[in-house]
């Protein structure tokens, strides 16, 4: 990996930090390439449960870096009629484990988009959120199938159609953040909420969020017959054997991931 994004994995924890701060960190191609490596790290890492995923400096993300934008939102394999670009964690990469965004401040574009793929939204209270696109005569494409799917309509349209930033406090009362902290806390409330998740069972937390995920646009009976197959897989983990022993035991579970 390069330094544009890094990663650091602390116990069960990833943190995946946007890394530059001098351009508030605003995605160029060095860092879309090292934002993959980063996701992928996290995607196929078995010891790796739960990601924070943050910025440095003031900035969340600013979005696209448009002085040096080529390559920004990944490279591109395929035929543009045959083939979707999901290219990136933000465009819907599928991860199933937890993810949640820290976000410090500037939330712009990509950011926003990365944050609403996002399974909890802590936002500081200096935080800022938009989709500047329409300002610049592009449209916010993922960003207008995921928000109305997310949010009240008129909220979202707010957002895509204006271009206009909202503050911690707005976003809040849209839904697009779960909770606001003090700026100085930030980092301790993602830190504690990743705590909480470490003590669930990860790959039965894997299955539920999958499930959530899919079974959106199912139809009720063929969501059940799903998950009825996820339970089976499920079930015969050794996660699913320790949950049953500890709680005969009346002991707090070991969980290994398997």
């Amino acid at each position: 990996m390069g330094d544009a994004a890094t990663f650091r994995l602390d116990g069960h924890v990833a943190t995946i930090t946007y890394n530059r701060p001098e351009a508030l960190n605003a995605i160029n191609g060095e860092m879309r390439r090292d934002l993959n490596d980063a996701f992928s790290r996290f995607r196929d890492d078995e010891e790796a449960w739960v990601a924070i995923v943050t910025g440095s400096g003031r900035s969340f993300c600013a979005g696209a870096d448009l002085r040096e934008g080529a390559g920004s939102t990944g490279d591109f394999a395929g035929t543009f009629w045959e083939k979707p670009t999901l290219n990136s964690f933000e465009s819907g990469w599928e991860i199933f484990k937890p993810v949640i965004a820290a976000v410090n401040g500037y939330c712009l574009g990509y950011g926003l988009t990365l944050a609403t793929w996002c399974d909890f939204v802590l936002a500081s209270d200096r935080a800022e959120f938009g989709l500047p696109e329409v300002s610049l005569g592009v449209p916010a494409i993922v960003a207008s199938i995921r928000l109305p799917q997310r949010i009240n309509w008129a909220d979202a349209m707010e957002l895509l159609l204006t271009g206009e930033r909202i503050n911690a406090e707005r976003a809040l009362a849209m839904g697009l953040v779960w909770r606001v902290v003090p700026h100085d806390t930030l980092l301790d409330e993602a830190n504690a909420l990743a705590g909480r998740l470490v003590r669930g069972a990860p790959l039965a937390q894997r299955a539920m969020k999958e499930m959530a995920m899919r079974t959106r646009h199912m139809a009720t009976l063929e969501a059940i017959r799903f998950g009825e197959t996820m339970r089976h897989v499920a079930g015969g983990t050794l996660d699913a054997a320790e949950g049953r022993q500890a709680a005969g035991e009346h002991r707090p579970p070991r969980w290994t991931g398997r």
